[in-house]
């Protein structure tokens, strides 16, 4: 896919937000910004409590990512644009999940809430009311995850390269987690051994948009990360690392990423984990 196909700008929301082919879904770093306000028709996603399972720590299963979609009157044809706060990290995450269950048709808002404020554009408070989808969830997509035990065996592999998109202040084991989310931390701090840091952020501009394809490429390119290797991308419990993986397979077109949402609090906890500082 290229940057054309996963990418609508905000023109285009705006002109087609009350297409009912299209499902406009809100995912927020601060849940409470979509009841503040939202696009006119979009469905708000609780990434805390939609998104991921309660007791197992894991991805939704197909049965509860079944009843997200048809409740938010999605079937399998519909066209699904995901936006949200924060650049777009939780709505880049959303579409990992989304991808990774097999939804071909799926976009991000370029520039994200962040965009769309800047620009003054409307909101509402309305709660949107959707006819129920009816969809089929097929086998998940397992080429766009990665387990500990496969990243513990490939860790030594000439054709791996790790891509931690974490500040460099939980690069390096300064902090457990960023101060905001001291709660999502692990046993030790560092990083995998051999990774790059290369912070999710860094593939954004100041208005909320993706960078140039120029700019992307010569950010990781510079990081030996150029698709010619497979890439893991990782941080805390693998939110960041999804923006990062929509980066380099969506806008870069790189083939093999796969995402370990396991990261750092995971690895972090291991016994017997090699760590770096």
């Amino acid at each position: 896919m290229n940057s054309n196909e996963a990418l609508v700008s905000v023109e285009w929301v705006a002109a087609n937000c009350d297409d009912p082919n299209v499902r406009l879904i809100e995912v927020d770093v601060d849940t409470t910004s979509y009841d503040a306000g939202h696009i006119a028709n979009a469905v708000g996603w609780n990434w805390e409590t939609q998104l991921q399972q309660d007791l197992s720590r894991d991805l939704v299963s197909p049965e509860e990512m079944k009843s997200l979609l048809e409740t938010s009157g999605i079937s399998n044809e519909t066209k699904i644009v995901l936006y949200g706060d924060n650049n777009n990290w939780f709505a880049a995450w959303a579409f990992w999940q989304l991808k990774y269950y097999g939804h071909d048709n799926v976009q991000l808002m370029d520039g994200g809430r962040v965009k769309w404020l800047a620009e003054d554009r409307p909101l509402t408070t309305d709660t949107p009311s959707h006819l129920k989808g009816s969809y089929n969830v097929p086998e998940p997509n397992r080429d766009l995850r990665i387990y500990r035990d496969e990243l513990l065996q490939e860790l030594s592999s000439d054709n791996l390269r790790l891509v931690d998109v974490r500040s460099n202040e939980e690069y390096t084991g300064k902090f457990l987690a960023p101060p905001a989310f001291p709660q999502e931390g692990a046993q030790r701090a560092g990083h995998i051994p051999n990774a790059k840091n290369i912070p999710w952020g860094q593939a954004v501009n100041e208005d909320g948009t993706f960078k140039s394809i120029q700019e992307l490429q010569q950010l990781y390119g510079a990081n030996d990360i150029d698709g010619s290797k497979d890439v893991v991308t990782y941080c805390r419990i693998g939110e960041r690392a999804a923006h990062s993986w929509f980066v380099l397979t969506q806008l870069l077109g790189f083939e093999k990423v796969r995402n370990y949402d396991g990261s750092w609090t995971e690895w972090g906890s291991i016994v017997g984990a090699p760590i770096e500082k």
